[in-house]
């Protein structure tokens, strides 16, 4: 049983995640999350290439010297799952960021 709100992992991973004006972003590769209390609460979403070798532990590989790729972070709020075989943006690509860089 799935309570509103709740969407399995295993539906969304792999995901193509579409802007509101239809362009395609990226897969969606990470789920990051945080505890609360006795639960997890997802706090962003990772897509793009960069996102899958993150999913992978292959981030090590760009220790190394391989290709830096690009990796959106989109905060909860901000990714439509209302359809979760059609994600889509609520905002603009061009708002998203890198994961760890600071939000004006």
């Amino acid at each position: 049983m799935v309570r509103t709100g709740e969407v399995h992992l295993e539906r969304i991973l792999g995901r193509r995640v579409v802007a509101a004006n239809g362009r395609p972003v990226g897969r969606l590769e990470e789920v990051r999350a945080e505890k609360r209390g006795a639960g997890l609460v997802v706090v962003e979403y990772h897509l793009g290439p960069g996102a899958l070798l993150e999913r992978l532990s292959a981030s090590v590989l760009r220790m190394f010297g391989g290709p830096r790729r690009r990796i959106y972070a989109v905060p909860w709020a901000e990714l439509d799952l209302s359809d979760p075989e059609k994600p889509r943006l609520r905002g603009a690509v061009e708002d998203l960021r890198p994961p760890g860089a600071s939000r004006e």
